[in-house]
């Protein structure tokens, strides 16, 4: 399972709360990076490292074999296709967005670049883009109740694989 979109969309919260209810893996590639210093350098504009993708994937691959995985990322167009059975691309809308970027003290070009990103459903293209698209699914992030919504939806979702797949 992956899901993706912009920082903010609540991406961490849902796998992680997934994990819990499914005993799935939950990797939350970000901290996966940072622990590994998955890194090939820093950009200086968005004041952040920039990721070294082939190393990721090098780090991921054994677990990805295994199966049972939930991927968090806000990208997604450098993963094999062939890792995930279903996409799932968080959107929320800009109110929300907004304060919740600021709260983490995202500003100026980086919160407004993030905001955008969001606009233009950057992420969403991308994913559909990168994966057949029917494996690509959108869902609102806005509320606790989308949280709740979402979650019983990838469970059924999960549930029905599990069943059509064993």
């Amino acid at each position: 399972v992956l899901s993706v979109g912009t920082p903010g969309v609540g991406k961490t919260t849902l796998g992680k709360e997934l994990a819990s209810r499914t005993g799935m893996t939950y990797i939350n590639v970000g901290d996966m990076a940072k622990e590994g210093e998955l890194y090939e350098g820093f950009d200086e504009e968005y004041d952040c490292p920039i990721l070294d993708e082939d190393r990721v994937i090098d780090e991921l691959e054994d677990k990805m074999s295994e199966g049972g995985v939930i991927v968090d990322y806000h990208g997604c167009d450098f993963f094999p296709e062939r890792w995930f059975h279903i996409v799932f691309v968080l959107r929320t809308e800009n109110s929300f967005l907004y304060d919740r970027l600021e709260s983490r003290g995202y500003k100026g070009k980086k919160l407004q670049d993030n905001i955008q990103c969001e606009i233009f459903q950057t992420l969403y293209e991308e994913a559909m883009l990168s994966y057949r698209e029917e494996i690509v699914h959108q869902l609102p992030s806005n509320t606790p109740e989308d949280l709740e919504r979402n979650l019983d939806q990838i469970m059924q979702w999960i549930e029905q694989w599990m069943k059509d797949n064993n």
